[in-house]
């Protein structure tokens, strides 16, 4: 996802379509804001990200940029050592600028490393609750946990990103960030990260309902015995969890705080991924207002054969974007084509000042 392109100067690109200005909207106000970049693999989601939020710290805001994608490219932008799944602050900007690598496979380590104290259960619990999940472990408490650790589930990088969203939302740690910018995988891990709220609050509502027909003949039979109620704790928990879901996705819905970006390059296939992308988060109701078109070639008074072709190429991958009805009313950026590799602090702003204007 980073940039390499060579022999072409960013001197002469084209002015972008949009009259007004991109980054004014997005940088005012100082109430928080999330933005979530996202897209088919390969077409510099990273590099777009990692520039907004250079311009966002630059501007003033303190910034966190996250990476959902398991396959990491923030330390290669931001030519620093950014893994290990924890806050790391990136030296450059004139306000403070925080990078998160979530690590799924950590994550995965730690979950086998904790089933293993305690016989599993207690280890486990208190992993999870620290990230603010604990409340299922209550509910698997009959289950070797530890055996299935060892395969963990799909959908497990999903459902850590999705605690770390919650942690944004409870934990006074990330009190201090205005603008919270993530750097998404590319576009089915995406659908079913905003998706799994849905998925979860659904679930365990029918958990939810069975447990308490359960409970009610539990409870009936119990009486009859003189025995008391059963405990309610488990439930509050899942009902807990499940409000929790709830807010993740009012978020992710929030036309006021989140806005989804797709980027995208001028070909036919990243058009039309493009465009199953719009319909499927409009589907999900998540606010989608503006495309990037990256790498697009810069205006040349003579052409080789082979850029007049690439060119002509781009040329109808635009006017695809003009005439799809799903991006069609989307704001365009178009973003160039550039003769350097977008790698550290002051390339990103470069970057950032061509894009986000």
């Amino acid at each position: 996802m980073i940039i390499t392109v060579f022999l072409l100067s960013v001197k002469s690109v084209a002015a972008p379509t949009e009259s007004i200005s991109v980054f004014d909207d997005m940088v005012a106000g100082t109430e928080r804001k999330y933005y979530m970049l996202g897209g088919k693999g390969g077409v510099g989601k990273t590099s777009c990200a990692a520039s907004l939020a250079v311009k966002f710290a630059n501007n003033g805001h303190p910034t966190l940029v996250v990476s959902t994608d398991p396959a990491h490219s923030l330390s290669d932008s931001f030519a620093q050592d950014l893994t290990g799944g924890a806050l790391v602050q990136v030296d450059g900007p004139d306000y403070p600028l925080f990078a998160l690598e979530i690590n799924p496979e950590k994550a995965r380590e730690d979950f086998r490393d904790v089933a293993k104290q305690n016989g599993g259960s207690t280890g486990v619990k208190d992993f999870m609750d620290g990230m603010g999940l604990g409340m299922i472990v209550d509910q698997l408490g009959e289950l070797k946990l530890g055996e299935l650790l060892d395969t963990p589930p799909p959908g497990l990088d999903e459902a850590i990103a999705i605690s770390k969203v919650i942690q944004f939302l409870e934990s006074q740690e990330y009190n201090m960030f205005t603008r919270i910018v993530f750097d998404t995988a590319p576009t089915g891990h995406t659908l079913r990260l905003l998706s799994l709220p849905d998925f979860l609050d659904a679930s365990i509502g029918k958990i939810l309902k069975l447990r308490q027909k359960i409970a009610s003949a539990t409870s009936a039979i119990k009486s009859v015995f003189g025995q008391e109620n059963p405990r309610q704790d488990a439930t509050d928990k899942l009902e807990k969890l499940r409000e929790r879901m709830i807010k993740v996705r009012e978020l992710f819905r929030d036309t006021d705080s989140t806005e989804f970006v797709i980027v995208t390059i001028p070909t036919v296939m990243a058009v039309n991924e493009s465009s199953r992308l719009s319909a499927s988060l409009k589907k999900e109701s998540v606010p989608v207002k503006r495309l990037i078109v990256n790498q697009l070639l810069p205006p040349s008074a003579s052409d080789c054969k082979f850029c007049a072709m690439k060119r002509k190429d781009q040329t109808r991958a635009l006017d695809m974007i003009q005439s799809d009805p799903e991006l069609s009313s989307l704001s365009m950026i178009q973003a160039p084509l550039v003769d350097v590799e977008i790698r550290g602090v002051p390339a990103l702003k470069f970057l950032g000042d061509i894009i986000w204007k």
